[in-house]
């Protein structure tokens, strides 16, 4: 019996707009406010990179790229099936939406991974 994947992906669109709406703004507040402004004394190449090259900095980065795609893809997918009005064709606006985000996923998961 096949199993309806809609429970997984509001699951993920859930977390990806928790993540978003709790972690987006404090990175734009120190990435685009504090450290370019001076207000803080931005950290060095050498402290970024024993931080970033961290596992548990690696698994953070990851949910904090991959869960915001597929919160993007769920609405967007919405959004366009309501603005068209669609009545066929929404599984391959699903099919791009979320291949969409787990093309980026992978592509996330594979440059933490690789990263040195």
């Amino acid at each position: 019996m096949a199993r309806n994947p809609t429970p997984l992906m509001w699951t993920l669109f859930g977390a990806g707009g928790m993540l978003s709406a709790l972690l987006f703004p404090i990175h734009i507040f120190l990435l685009g406010l504090a450290f370019p402004l001076g207000w803080l004394e931005g950290p060095s190449y050498e402290s970024l990179h024993a931080l970033v090259t961290h596992p548990i900095t690696r698994l953070y980065l990851f949910a904090f790229i991959s869960l915001p795609l597929f919160h993007w893809a769920h609405r967007f997918r919405y959004t366009i099936n309501d603005l068209f009005q669609l009545k066929q064709g929404t599984g391959i606006v699903a099919g791009i939406c979320y291949g969409a985000a787990l093309v980026g996923t992978f592509t996330a998961a594979y440059t933490l991974w690789t990263l040195s």
